[in-house]
């Protein structure tokens, strides 16, 4: 009887492993991989197994029937199979779609250098970043202008972009347009931007092909989003020669809510005593600017943010007047700018976001400009012809409201489509030596854009934009399409075609109104590779003008306007950074190649532009040493001669000719500055300040930016820097925030 037990036993045990059925085959995604580790089973049971490095599993099960076989991996989507499960052994070939999501899709950038706090941004610049070029002096503009696209005009303010002009890059705060993103320029001289780089939380730098969200900029533009909250409640203090500030900014308990105000005032009087200018001023650079905010959340999580800005700034210089020996220009500027942003985000539910935004901005310039003796006492020459104009007076001020609202809705997967409408009103008034024009425009326009991604290495974004225009009376359609595939690990390439229309400058349309928009064709071809801390770019380019607008002679030396300039832009270019390869050492370099020519404004036919240079290059260097509490930073940048011209009209065929034309010489110019911060490796100090000492221009060199020619042209005069270098030294205290590990992190 004993010996009967083991006997049933291993029949039992036998006939069990009879019953059992071996489930095997190949795992792989849609491209062919294996997927080691996935999972596949039967549904419902505990039968299953993982799959090894080559893509094969094998279980073995004894469930019967109808049952469903399942694959699973992270990052793909599941798969389900019938079976039915027999005395026979199954085999099984599963493939695997990937799932597509926000941290593994590729992202459309072509023309696009974006930075920010966004999970898929491919970063290159953010505020700590712009604070500490070498040189640059917290200006945004002066760090975007170490970007490959961007051209080295000293002698007046505005990014100059790919072979277009200044006023061709419009700036943009949470989506609607900034009428007056620098302060009033003075003839010959590079005004500063008027917003702190520490606003804004996300910068988007596109040097073509940019999105249909945003318009009126034949060349490029800068995207700006103000950051939501501060770190929390601060009191700030800056102290320099040159400039004295103050702030607070309050975050509340909970932090859904912060207010904020700031105050800063500059007098150059004690500067200008010790770094002689060339200019005599005559009233010292003086400026007033203060700022307020609030920002909260709403009960549906999403945010409403206001800012305003005031400033108020006057000056006063003479230079000798280039007519005549024993007279000078006298030039003054009184200025008065107020900039209100108010905007809205929200999360609707079902898949749909909105965002409103509004602003309204009014800026009054008052120029004035007297032809002086050495007595410093007004002349005129009403018989003279090379005295007309040099005594003015201008009153000028614009105005602009605005409303933008844009819809958001969630597709499938991540694809989405985004569309809205803004509208636009502006007022400018101008009166010169009591002769006034007043122009109005009411700008409509709505758009549409579509983000697809077909797989996380496909994706396409399509969209367009109808303007209309009230003042020219015109319309337009715009359509933008780009499209980006991933080549490898972190690596993309990304193609772009769009079409861009900006209405004629004020100073056109005040002769006259009977004109068209100007039209910007852009076809643009990205690679790119993004890792560990490092970011290789390559990006060609073609850019096509049509549309530009000409000055025409009409029996003497002023004229009209047409739309019959043309012109074009093609190059290539580069841009490298490594954070990583030296500890606490972050560098990039950038290299730009244009060709560009157009025939536009007194042009007498396709001319390289006088703001344009065929290679540009930067190199830029933040080193922070923690044993010695200091960062060290360097910028160095070259560019190659700018043509200059000297048209002048001639009785001869009524039209324009070169009288001299020629190239500067080459641009260099080396930034430095340090900072030293007291606190750093401490653990959360009472107060965090910052030293910060700064030279632009360290060796001394004298660029040439271009030339003034004298009325008959028998004499011009280089325009040149007001003064070999520009130092800064100041303290920013901060109490309430640690910056600290910001300023180790990022090499301040």
């Amino acid at each position: 009887m004993k010996s009967t037990f083991p006997l049933i036993f291993l029949f039992i045990l036998a006939s069990a492993a009879s019953a059992q059925v071996t489930i095997s085959g190949k795992l792989k995604d849609n491209k062919g991989r294996p997927l080691p580790g996935a999972t596949v089973s039967i549904k419902d049971s505990y039968d299953g197994g993982l799959v090894d490095s080559l893509g094969n599993f094998k279980f073995t099960t004894s469930e019967k029937g109808e049952h469903l076989l399942v694959a699973s991996n992270m990052g793909y989507k599941g798969f389900e199979e019938k079976i039915v499960i027999g005395s026979e052994n199954i085999t099984r070939d599963i493939s695997l779609k990937e799932e597509i999501s926000e941290l593994k899709a590729v992202t459309v950038i072509s023309g696009s250098f974006a930075a920010g706090d966004t999970k898929r941004a491919a970063t290159v610049l953010n505020s700590i970043d712009v604070a500490t070029v070498g040189g640059g002096n917290a200006d945004i503009t002066a760090a975007v202008k170490t970007l490959p696209g961007a051209q080295q005009v000293g002698e007046q303010e505005g990014l100059f972009v790919r072979g277009g002009a200044g006023y061709e890059t419009k700036q943009f705060i949470d989506g609607t347009l900034v009428n007056n993103p620098y302060n009033t320029s003075v003839p010959d001289i590079a005004s500063r931007g008027r917003f702190s780089p520490f606003l804004f939380k996300g910068t988007v730098f596109s040097t073509g092909g940019y999105s249909a969200l945003y318009g009126e900029a034949l060349s490029s533009a800068l995207i700006l989003e103000s950051i939501d909250f501060p770190e929390r409640s601060a009191a700030n203090l800056s102290l320099s020669p040159i400039i004295v500030g103050a702030g607070f900014q309050q975050l509340a308990d909970n932090k859904k809510s912060s207010w904020g105000v700031n105050y800063n005032y500059v007098n150059l009087i004690a500067y200008f005593n010790i770094v002689k200018q060339k200019p005599d001023y005559f009233k010292m650079p003086e400026f007033h600017s203060g700022d307020a905010n609030f920002r909260f959340r709403t009960k549906r999580g999403g945010m409403v943010k206001y800012y305003t800005t005031f400033s108020k700034s006057t000056l006063g210089l003479r230079r000798e007047d280039i007519d005549s020996t024993d007279l000078k220009d006298a030039f003054g500027l009184d200025n008065i700018n107020w900039y209100n942003n108010l905007s809205w985000r929200e999360n609707l539910g079902k898949g749909w976001k909105m965002n409103i935004g509004s602003g309204y901005s009014t800026n009054t310039d008052k120029l004035s400009q007297e032809l002086q003796d050495r007595n410093k006492t007004q002349q005129y020459f009403p018989d003279r012809p090379w005295a007309t104009g040099k005594n003015f007076s201008i009153h000028n001020r614009q105005d602009l409201s605005q409303l933008k609202a844009v819809f958001e809705k969630r597709l499938f997967g991540i694809s989405a489509i985004r569309f809205g409408s803004e509208y636009m009103y502006f007022y400018n008034s101008s009166n010169y030596n009591n002769l006034q024009s007043t122009l109005k425009e009411h700008f409509y326009s709505v758009f549409a854009e579509t983000d697809i991604y077909v797989t996380n290495d496909l994706a396409a974004k399509i969209g367009g934009r109808f303007e209309r225009s009230s003042i020219i009376d015109k319309s337009n359609f715009a359509p933008r399409i780009s499209f980006a595939y991933k080549v490898g690990e972190g690596a993309q390439v990304s193609a772009a075609y769009g079409i861009f229309y900006q209405k004629p400058e004020n100073q056109q349309l005040i002769f006259t109104q009977n004109l068209d928009y100007t039209k910007a064709t852009h076809y643009i071809l990205t690679y790119q590779k993004s890792t560990n801390d490092r970011i290789f770019r390559a990006e060609a380019y073609y850019k096509k003008y049509d549309d530009l607008v000409k000055t025409v002679p009409v029996t003497s030396s002023y004229g009209t306007y047409n739309n019959n300039g043309t012109g074009y832009a093609k190059g290539i270019e580069f841009f490298w950074r490594d954070k990583k390869s030296i500890k606490n050492f972050d560098y990039w370099i950038s290299y730009s190649y244009l060709d560009t020519k157009r025939d536009y404004l007194n042009y007498t036919g396709l001319l390289r532009p006088n703001f344009a240079t065929p290679h540009t290059a930067s190199f830029v260097m933040k080193r922070f040493f923690l044993d010695m509490k200091t960062g060290f930073n360097f910028t160095y940048t070259f560019a190659t001669g700018r043509p200059y011209y000297n048209f002048i009209y001639t009785n001869i065929g009524n039209k324009y000719s070169i009288a001299d034309q020629g190239k500067t010489k080459q641009f260099h110019n080396l930034g430095f500055s340090m900072n030293y911060v007291p606190s750093a490796g401490k653990i959360n100090p009472k107060v965090f300040w910052v030293l910060v000492a700064s030279v632009t221009n360290v060796l001394g060199y004298e660029p040439v930016y271009g030339y003034n020619y004298s009325w008959n042209g028998m004499n011009k005069q280089p325009i040149t820097n007001t003064a070999p270098r520009f130092y800064f030294i100041g303290a920013f205290f901060s109490w309430g925030v640690d910056r600290t590990q910001d300023a180790i992190n990022n090499n301040l």
